[in-house]
């Protein structure tokens, strides 16, 4: 019997199978999987995979379109070790309309899309120097951009929390309009512990999730993710509870990383490794010999950990690169701390899959029947190729539809 559908993805190779596995069809309608088998007896509209490997849509875990595209409008850092990418960024927020805001994130999030993404969980800064410009901005981007990726809004405050006027009111209003997340900005505030309690005070009022940025920098004597983990525990937020950055724990020997895994593991909190951003940013105190302040997340995961890897900023500040492209990013991952191989490289491309989802709660995500169609075909064998190669996506799917298709360049051989 010959099922109607609404697309049927032909000759694909699942990166969750086995290399050997042999290639099967892919049945989608109404926007879910209804079947995973060789041959498919279906009609309707049909994209040819060519054996080539689809998966999951990609999952950006941490990043901030609210503050894209903005290095060439902030004043030049003097010197290679000053670490001021906050201050710049504050010196131009004034600046900020939520015109500005949405063309930039836009731009952005349009740039990921065509690289794979199709569900983001985006950071936007409320500080009283910008208000609620950004929350509102990326709120209309999220309903206008539904057709092509889910948006979680993470609300929280860069520039400090403490006894700073308007600051609290600013996120409590974004909780208050339907923000799912609240998340913390520790380093900047004189008073981190208070923050983090407040976080989770607001988070348990509005029965949301929470999503810090935690423990970035080098100073192994003062770290927040225990508080974190405990708070987590105490108040049964296990699953709930994510922080990106994390990059003093690449300054601890291995064994110590290996426990905080195992803690993390317990609590259920998880880490977004965010390495463009903390390459750049990391060792600026060192004149020489600079740490590279990238947390191996694969030890962490070998130690029960739940860790994910995202782009974090894009041509700012804080980042002055970026090109939208996660692969590219795990690439870079991958090569800072020295991992390599199909087994290393299928637990980094999960990291941007399966457990991205994971540490956001997405339920209908995955290569199965019953879950949402959002599906990338890859210019690849095997998820470790993607992340060996930083191959390009060739096709993506959200929810069964198109949003775009790539041709591979032709090399046009003399005669």
């Amino acid at each position: 019997m010959t099922m109607a559908l609404d697309l049927v993805i032909r000759n694909a190779r699942l990166a969750t199978a086995a290399a050997d596995a042999p290639p099967v069809d892919i049945g989608v309608r109404d926007g879910v999987i209804v079947a995973l088998a060789p041959a498919l007896a279906a009609s309707g509209p049909e994209h040819d995979a060519r054996g080539k490997m689809v998966s999951s849509g990609l999952i950006e875990s941490h990043f901030h379109l609210d503050k894209a595209m903005i290095v060439d409008r902030v004043p030049v850092q003097p010197d290679r070790m000053v670490r001021d990418h906050m201050e710049r960024t504050a010196s131009i927020k004034h600046t900020f309309t939520a015109e500005d805001i949405y063309t930039r994130a836009q731009a952005t999030l349009e740039q990921c899309l065509l690289h794979g993404v199709t569900h983001m969980r985006t950071q936007i800064e409320v500080d009283p120097n910008v208000g609620l410009l950004g929350f509102e901005a990326i709120e209309q981007l999220r309903k206008d951009y539904a057709w092509a990726i889910d948006l979680q809004s993470c609300v929280f405050l860069q520039e400090g929390w403490t006894d700073v006027p308007g600051a609290d009111e600013n996120l409590v209003a974004c909780l208050d309009r339907g923000a799912t997340v609240v998340g913390g900005g520790i380093r900047y505030d004189r008073d981190g512990p208070a923050q983090i309690r407040r976080v989770f005070d607001l988070a348990q009022q509005y029965d949301i999730d929470v999503d810090f940025h935690l423990d970035g920098g080098y100073e192994i004597d003062d770290m927040d993710y225990p508080q974190v983990c405990e708070i987590t525990d105490r108040i049964g937020w296990q699953g709930r509870v994510a922080f990106g950055h994390g990059s003093k724990l690449s300054c601890l020997p291995v064994r110590e990383q290996a426990a905080i895994g195992r803690r993390l593991a317990a609590s259920g909190v998880s880490l977004a490794v965010l390495p463009a951003t903390d390459l750049y940013n990391g060792g600026r105190h060192m004149e020489h010999s600079v740490l590279r302040g990238v947390t191996d997340a694969n030890t962490l995961i070998e130690n029960g950990a739940n860790c994910t890897i995202s782009t974090n900023n894009v041509l700012n500040p804080f980042t002055p690169y970026g090109d939208c492209s996660l692969t590219r990013i795990v690439n870079l991952y991958a090569h800072t701390v020295q991992r390599y191989g199909q087994h290393d490289l299928r637990v980094c491309f999960e990291m941007i899959t399966g457990r991205a989802a994971e540490a956001l709660r997405i339920d209908d995500y995955g290569l199965e029947v019953g879950k949402a169609a959002d599906l990338v075909v890859w210019n690849a064998a095997t998820p470790g190729d993607i992340i060996a190669k930083c191959a390009l996506p060739l096709a993506g799917f959200k929810r069964g539809r198109r949003l775009f298709t790539r041709a591979l360049p032709e090399l046009e051989r003399a005669a």
